[in-house]
């Protein structure tokens, strides 16, 4: 039996596709949707054309999955764990934090069902406890909200990138078609 972690990772690889070397993407030199900054960060370092996909695979378990404490999250909500993880892999794991301590914040009902959240990017013990206590207080609908919460914090953060800089004009449309749904 496959794991959410396992699928969910194997369905980032999928979309990420294989190697890339696109002059105008800020990530540089990618296979499988590791750049190389982060592949040297975790040991790779063989050319990247050559990275084996279960080397992505450990990548993305070790820096993104793990990291996140994604397990903790999937006990309270799969569908939020793998959103964090893919939005942890496309903009960094403190911004998928980010998000979800911002979106706990602005649905915990002016603090009536559990104090702001310090939004310091990290997914400790009291985001899970938000994360507990919104979930206990509004079930399924509340998970399909902070689902959308965070998709939309993804979207509108493409949309502000591509605002920066000119050249991600030309990624946004993929962005959207495969990050936001």
């Amino acid at each position: 039996m496959i794991t959410l972690k396992e699928g969910t990772i194997k369905h980032i690889i999928d979309v990420e596709g294989g190697y890339a070397n696109d002059p105008n993407d800020s990530g540089g030199e990618t296979n499988w949707g590791v750049t190389v900054r982060v592949a040297r960060k975790y040991g790779y370092t063989s050319a990247m054309i050559d990275m084996p996909r279960s080397v992505a695979f450990d990548i993305y378990s070790a820096m993104y999955w793990d990291k996140l404490s994604l397990d903790d999250i999937e006990d309270y909500s799969q569908i939020i764990a793998k959103e964090l993880a893919d939005t942890g892999v496309n903009m960094g794991t403190g911004r998928a934090a980010e998000f979800l301590q911002r979106s706990l914040n602005a649905l915990n009902n002016q603090g009536k069902l559990f104090e702001d959240l310090v939004v310091d990017r990290d997914l400790g013990p009291a985001t899970l406890l938000a994360l507990s206590a919104f979930l206990a207080k509004r079930g399924k609908r509340g998970e399909v909200v902070l689902y959308r919460a965070l998709n939309c914090l993804q979207g509108a953060f493409y949309i502000e990138l591509s605002e920066r800089r000119e050249k991600d004009e030309r990624f946004v449309f993929g962005w959207l078609e495969n990050r936001v749904n």
